[in-house]
């Protein structure tokens, strides 16, 4: 698995201040995707236990209140391996941080059984579809998009959408 970047301060890809780690590969390729520099797979870094440490690192400021995994595509099947080892070691050390991911597969018909839900608080989900875009919408870009709770949604069998 490759990242294309690491961004040590983020506020616009979920609450609060993040550090947010964009993943290298996507097949979505959706028309007008904000990060087209992110679809080749062999693009970016090499993403290895060091770039997990890195980010854990990060992630232990006081002001951080999350992790926010991005892409590319966290959820494509050569990337969520690398996701998910991501996603159980920031919960193993920070449990009352937040993790937040963006995906174009959908929760409840490809996600919901993948390991990584076990450690994600909120999902975006659905591919972007420029036809349905909206600017007004908060933390999606399109109005086909949904932001899930995902451990309420696993609890309770259904999606939940998160409420702020």
């Amino acid at each position: 698995m490759r990242y294309n970047k690491i961004r040590k301060m983020d506020i616009s890809n979920g609450p609060g201040v993040r550090i947010s780690i964009f993943l290298q590969g996507c097949e979505f390729h959706c028309k007008n995707c904000f990060n087209p520099e992110t679809h080749d797979f062999e693009g970016g870094r090499e993403f290895s236990d060091e770039s997990i440490q890195k980010v854990l690192d990060l992630c232990g400021l006081e002001y951080i209140v999350g992790l926010s995994i991005l892409g590319g595509e966290p959820m494509h099947p050569r990337n969520i391996e690398g996701t998910t080892k991501l996603a159980k070691a920031f919960k193993e050390k920070y449990p009352n941080k937040t993790i937040w991911s963006w995906s174009g597969f959908l929760f409840d018909r490809d996600l919901k059984d993948k390991e990584v839900m076990k450690y994600i608080d909120v999902l975006v989900d659905g591919p972007y579809v420029d036809e349905l875009h909206n600017p007004t919408l908060r933390w999606k870009g399109s109005s086909n998009q949904r932001v899930i709770d995902v451990q309420k949604s696993l609890a309770s069998n259904t999606v939940v959408l998160y409420e702020d």
